[in-house]
């Protein structure tokens, strides 16, 4: 053969791999409102970059009918390339190939991949299009995604996983994306459960629809699985490249230093953005925006347990983690929801040398049956865990209430917290004036002659003498008390200064979280 056949041959090869399942299974993906594998790594990753390993890897079975289905790549796109310049590596399941079904070859070659990504330290970022594992193959499939599994598992806190589902993950298949550190989902077009509407039919007799049971809105406000819910497919990717750009490459590197805005700006719209009624709700996004570079804040986990609000930005070009309660929502309080919220945010963040920032305002735990029945204790312990392991600079603001326990966990002096600085605004006591007045003074409120007059002047003796920020401050708990538009300047200011923070935790296999 000459040189030029061998070449011609080549070129015909790597066509008919980039054919996938053919003509017209990518056409009956598309018509499904769904791009092909190579299509979305092509919106993914920087023009030109993606470089493919294991092209020509075909399955290795013949029983029923597979030996007359070897398609080139088998089932899964795998490789590297870059985002904004900085490598990634990548798999997209090919859903017209065998459904994107995961085989023992299909396993190798994501793999390959994660192992890559740990030697070289980059983030992987995997594309789930799949009708789960490849029933013929048996329990090869099975051990396939056990060894996905593990790696996921080493891989955690080492490396940033990124799971984007963008059709159907079924089965042990949805235990991969669980397993990552983000989940991404594309509404009305992607779906996860272990169970299929079909089998929870045979056992409940409960009639239920694939979005229904596992739609990227359910996920994203009701299980929590889903961290970001995007309208397409491109939408997805472009949060993706987005949300990497706020990480370091492996938990040995730095975010990337990204200078956008003047650190000395002040926003005066901060002096009175919390109600002179305490009782009365404002929205602490309208907190967080003016503070951060170019007002810019990357929220996860928007739409569940929004009473906590976590989510990236950048202060003075450095990459922050952002944790706080929303007065907006339940008046801010702390629940399971949003303690299991804030508690993984947290650990993301400390996994990979990112500063946690917290703006503070709750009233304390949400009291209830329900919350006490389902182990509120236990979740409120998982965030308070976070907080006390982390060793990331981190900075508290205490914008108004923080009351009880609550005061404890949300990144207090007492549990290393670095920086803690107060608004005139805020309210630092056991528990709310109106309530300790009830408890202190019940008898005195008795024997009244006007027992709501008298409560008032009480109320207020309180909150005063204990529910301001300048008891806290006397004895060294907050650092100092700010005018609230001095919080960009005077947070840029500590993350500076703790740039050569060294904190460590004691030597141990690992701590025993309460999950």
């Amino acid at each position: 053969m000459s040189e030029n056949s061998k070449v011609t041959e080549l070129h015909e090869r790597k066509a008919k791999t980039r054919l996938g399942g053919g003509a017209d299974r990518i056409e009956a993906q598309h018509k499904k409102g769904r791009l092909t594998a190579r299509e979305r790594l092509d919106i993914l990753l920087d023009r030109g970059s993606f470089r493919e390993v294991d092209s020509f890897v075909v399955h290795r079975t013949s029983d029923f009918g597979l030996d007359q289905q070897k398609v080139p790549s088998d089932s899964v796109v795998t490789g590297w390339g870059t985002i904004e310049g900085r490598l990634v590596y990548v798999f997209s399941q090919d859903f017209t190939v065998l459904g994107g079904s995961l085989g023992e070859v299909h396993a190798e070659k994501i793999c390959k991949i994660m192992d890559m990504a740990m030697k070289n330290g980059a983030p992987v970022i995997g594309l789930n299009d799949s009708g789960g594992a490849r029933i013929q193959e048996g329990v090869v499939a099975l051990a396939g995604y056990a060894d996905i599994f593990l790696r996921n598992t080493l891989a955690s806190g080492v490396v940033p996983q990124i799971s984007a589902i963008m059709g159907p993950c079924a089965g042990g298949a949805v235990y991969s994306p669980a397993l990552t550190d983000f989940i991404f989902m594309v509404k009305n077009s992607s779906y996860m459960f272990v169970t299929g509407p079909d089998v929870v039919k045979a056992v409940t007799h409960e009639e239920v629809s694939f979005e229904d049971l596992g739609g990227a809105s359910v996920h994203a406000e009701k299980s929590g699985v889903c961290h970001v819910a995007a309208d397409s497919e491109a939408d997805t990717l472009y949060l993706i490249r987005k949300l990497l750009g706020y990480l370091p490459q492996n938990n040995m590197e730095d975010a990337p230093f990204v200078p956008t805005d003047d650190a000395l700006r002040m926003d005066d719209s901060l002096d009175s953005i919390v109600p002179a009624d305490p009782n009365k709700p404002y929205d602490i996004k309208d907190v967080i925006r003016p503070i951060v570079d170019g007002g810019q804040f990357f929220e996860i986990h928007e739409n569940y347990a929004p009473n906590i609000v976590v989510g990236f930005a950048r202060l003075g070009g450095h990459s922050v983690g952002i944790v706080a309660n929303q007065p907006a929502v339940l008046a801010g309080v702390l629940d399971i929801d949003a303690s299991e919220k804030g508690a993984r945010f947290v650990r993301f963040c400390d996994s990979f040398n990112i500063p946690i920032i917290t703006f503070e305002d709750v009233p304390g735990f949400l009291p209830g049956t329900f919350q006490e029945h389902h182990g509120i204790i236990r979740s409120g312990a998982k965030l308070l865990y976070a907080y006390c392991e982390a060793t990331v600079p981190k900075l508290t603001v205490i914008t108004r209430k923080a009351y009880g326990g609550a005061y404890c966990v949300m990144s207090s002096k007492h549990i290393r917290s670095d920086v803690n600085l107060a608004w005139p605004t805020a309210e630092i006591a056991v528990m709310g004036p109106d309530g300790a007045v009830n408890i202190i003074f019940r008898k005195e409120l008795e024997k009244a002659a006007d027992p709501l007059q008298r409560k008032a002047e009480l109320v207020a003796e309180y909150r005063e003498k204990f529910a301001s920020p300048y008891v806290a401050a006397e004895r060294g708990y907050v650092d100092d008390v700010i005018e609230p538009k001095e919080t960009r300047p005077r947070l840029i200011n500590a993350l500076e200064m703790l740039s050569n923070k060294r904190d460590a935790n004691p030597a141990k296999k690992h701590g025993n979280i309460p999950l």
